[in-house]
């Protein structure tokens, strides 16, 4: 699969391309996702009975909250830094349950 350029291709094409449905089932979250930089934004990732939705903005009602900088974003999800080793590292900002996140990347985040 081809690599995301920025954040936006990632939500908009990389995202949806790579989720897998099968995998998401018992899922109910709404991801609040902030990356940080003059390329970054805000994006809300939903998953519920097994479908994916992705808006560009903000979401009050998220149970899951991830902030990241640009540069650290774009490698974790070109798969250049694992979610492990960006989390045990502190280049990822995480508010929620953690066995949920684990989920999330389960299904193809």
């Amino acid at each position: 699969m081809d690599q995301a350029q920025t954040p936006q291709e990632f939500f908009n094409t990389v995202l949806p391309a790579k989720f897998k449905p099968e995998k998401a089932a018992g899922v109910d979250v709404i991801a609040q996702i902030h990356i940080a930089g003059p390329d970054g934004g805000d994006w809300v990732v939903t998953i519920r009975n097994q479908k994916l939705g992705v808006k560009e903005g903000t979401d009050a009602a998220s149970n899951l909250t991830l902030k990241m900088n640009y540069a650290d974003f774009m490698d974790m999800v070109n798969d250049r830094l694992s979610a492990e080793k960006a989390f045990f590292t502190g280049k990822v900002q995480f508010k929620g349950n953690i066995a949920l996140a684990l989920k999330l990347k389960d299904a193809g985040f």
